[in-house]
């Protein structure tokens, strides 16, 4: 194997694989990115056995081969090589060492052998549709930062995807949960995801898809592969392949509030705002932050034993009975860090009650936040 490819081009796709890649692994050959040289071009292959991702990059190849070498070194060199440079990739004759070159730099990686390298073979993939970057990215933002990290329930370790009917129109909708709060987010389905199955796609899929969308065109077409145990994605010349949690996602429907009449609607940057200042004061991130409505004002307080007391008030709307409810400081900022619009609609019932939090800005959103007692 003998290649030449351009450093930029080489350190993007680097860029793409390696972090699939583990620090630590036990299998040396997880530790490896495998290096495909044909004709016109370079695959590059990573896995840690639950998530594949491959890619084709532009190349001039001298001598058409395979091997495998440590993705992480691999990438810290050719980071540190010169802008512009063209980097020489030859494997030694017995396929043991790989030599990396530009200009004066030269380095001599250990390999191991390509056959050794594990293949995720994804079967038969039942449903298939294209939907736009942007649209993907919008579900997996909104929804993202409430997916579970408790790895004993590990079925709410990802996002659920589904679609389900909501009136005459069928719809592609993303929720997550860890038991606190709950975020859900759709789309109208596209053409191909009819009948597909509800799918828990995992968090690291989930936060390795949104960082190549964020590379990526938001008018480029992601096309997604399914069946209910694997994922496909494949974005230009980048395919990731992704098993699935194999789990049932609890009845999120039962826990979203139908009969909340307290409805109290605020300015979202001064409230996110006023959150952040009140919450200084408590060392615990998590801190409940009171809620006091009264009229049309709203009362921000947190105590903290140890540090003392912070209050702020604000000017809302608001016209039902007066009521003290407590939230998780950092949920609430979470939450009103997702939303697009002016405004904020806070649906409210009692102080033991969950609260149903509507976007101004993007009705195809809402959030469910656990009160905490104050």
């Amino acid at each position: 194997m003998r290649i030449i490819i351009e450093r930029s081009n080489l350190l993007k796709s680097l860029a793409h694989v390696h972090r699939v890649v583990e620090r630590r692994n036990t299998i040396p050959i997880l530790s490896n990115v495998l290096l495909r040289a044909s004709g016109d071009g370079l695959g590059l292959k990573a896995t840690d056995l639950d998530l594949e991702i491959t890619e084709s990059v532009a190349a001039q190849s001298e001598q058409d081969g395979a091997t495998t070498v440590p993705a992480h070194l691999l990438y810290d060199i050719v980071r540190k090589l010169p802008d512009g440079s063209e980097v020489k990739l030859a494997l030694n004759g017995e396929g043991t060492q790989m030599t990396v070159s530009a200009g004066r730099s030269n380095f001599r990686l250990q390999c191991l052998p390509e056959s050794d390298f594990p293949d995720i073979t994804a079967g038969e993939l039942s449903h298939s549709f294209e939907i736009k970057a942007a649209e993907l990215s919008r579900l997996i933002e909104r929804t993202q930062f409430a997916i579970s990290t408790e790895e004993t329930r590990y079925y709410l370790n990802g996002i659920y995807l589904h679609t389900i009917e909501s009136g005459s129109d069928l719809m592609l909708r993303a929720v997550a949960t860890d038991g606190h709060r709950l975020a859900r987010a759709e789309m109208e389905a596209p053409a191909g995801s009819e009948g597909m199955p509800g799918i828990i796609v995992p968090r690291k899929t989930v936060g390795e898809i949104q960082k190549l969308l964020g590379d990526g065109e938001d008018e480029a077409m992601v096309r997604i592969e399914l069946s209910d145990s694997k994922i496909r994605f494949s974005l230009g010349q980048i395919v990731m392949t992704s098993k699935l949690i194999d789990g049932t996602f609890p009845d999120y429907q039962r826990v979203i509030p139908q009969n909340n009449d307290k409805e109290l609607t605020l300015d979202r940057q001064s409230f996110s705002a006023a959150v952040d200042r009140v919450s200084t004061i408590s060392s615990e991130r998590g801190r409940a932050v009171k809620l006091s409505l009264v009229d049309s004002q709203l009362t921000l307080t947190v105590n903290s034993p140890d540090s003392g007391t912070a209050t702020e008030e604000l000017a809302v709307g608001y016209e039902s009975d007066d009521l003290e409810i407590g939230f998780n400081a950092r949920y609430l900022l979470d939450i009103t860090g997702q939303l697009s619009g002016e405004d904020a609609v806070f649906m409210l019932a009692d102080p033991g009650s969950p609260t149903l939090i509507k976007d101004g800005g993007d009705p195809a959103t809402l959030y469910v936040l656990m009160p905490m007692r104050v």
